[in-house]
């Protein structure tokens, strides 16, 4: 178990520096006219982030026999979508929430103005990156990829999702509006992460649905952890306040089923994930100790 934890550790900070780096190569320079729009978007991009979702990427396209480095550009997209998203999340019309991996969020260095703008310009740019910088992947699977991260990132996930939360805000907990809310805001983009990378990979759809279904569940996991640790969590090691999705009267796992059935959804959740992964060899190994890490994390 601790030999896993340790290689795991070693494997996120490796594919995390790689993730980093690229993005800084594919952000345009802080010192492009007009500077205050790119400095706010690598601002938010490049604050720090465990990069879950484009590491998601790289690994389910190792998992299917694929190359990594032809799925790097769309790994980055997916970071750049999520940053837009966070961007969006955090202004004073959304959750307005001031600090973001522990610095002010980007609405508080910026203005709300300039943060609306950073946040459009991120969700522009990547699809821009999808489909400007992947190499040596035949044009209608890079096709296929943006447009189901474009239904993910849209009304087909991200956006529907922050809808229902917005609109639910202050109502009885509904396990069914909670669990479409999650699936869609949350799990959409985790769940899309892991097929992008089988699709790039050359993934069959025999891999390609057991991915999903990997995808689905670590998303649910990943969702119940997060509520989880809005309660238990250190302010600290999260970078943000604790107790905010209570305090605006959200509907959240632990506010529906309690926190010992909560952990026990999101211990089950992870056991469905790897589960799925029966078909894969040990180049899915990634994979399956990321599952656990998500119930384990602190931040």
């Amino acid at each position: 178990m601790e030999k896993n934890l340790f290689n795991l550790k070693k494997y996120l900070s490796e594919k995390c520096q790689l993730v980093d780096c690229a993005l800084d190569a594919y952000l345009p320079p802080a010192t492009q006219y007009p500077e205050v729009i790119f400095e706010a978007m690598r601002y938010s991009v490049l604050n720090g982030g465990k990069r879950l979702r484009p590491i998601l990427v790289l690994a389910a396209c190792d998992a299917v026999g694929g190359c990594a480095d032809v799925a790097m550009p769309t790994a980055c997209s997916l970071e750049f979508i999520h940053a837009f998203s966070l961007i969006h999340d955090d202004l004073p019309a959304m959750d307005n929430d001031d600090l973001r991996r522990g610095k002010p969020t980007n609405h508080k260095v910026f203005g709300d103005a300039i943060a609306i703008l950073a946040g459009d310009a991120l969700f522009a740019f990547a699809f821009q990156t999808i489909t400007g910088e992947t190499r040596g992947v035949p044009a209608e699977v890079v096709v296929e990829v943006t447009r189901r991260i474009a239904a993910a990132a849209g009304t087909g996930g991200m956006v529907v999702g922050q809808v229902v939360d917005m609109i639910s805000e202050g109502q009885a907990a509904d396990a069914k509006i909670m669990e479409f809310m999650h699936a869609h805001k949350t799990g959409a983009l985790i769940d899309i992460a892991v097929i992008s990378g089988g699709l790039l990979g050359g993934g069959s759809d025999a891999q390609i649905d057991a991915l999903s279904t990997y995808g689905k569940k670590i998303g649910l996991a990943f969702q119940i952890a997060d509520d989880i640790l809005d309660i238990e969590g250190d302010v600290d090691k999260l970078g943000k306040p604790i107790g905010s999705d209570v305090g605006k009267g959200k509907s959240t796992y632990p506010s529906l089923y309690g926190l010992a059935k909560s952990k026990e959804l999101a211990r089950r959740a992870v056991d469905d994930a790897v589960n799925a992964l029966d078909m894969f060899d040990e180049r899915a190994d990634p994979l399956r100790a990321i599952a656990q890490f998500i119930v384990d994390r602190e931040s």
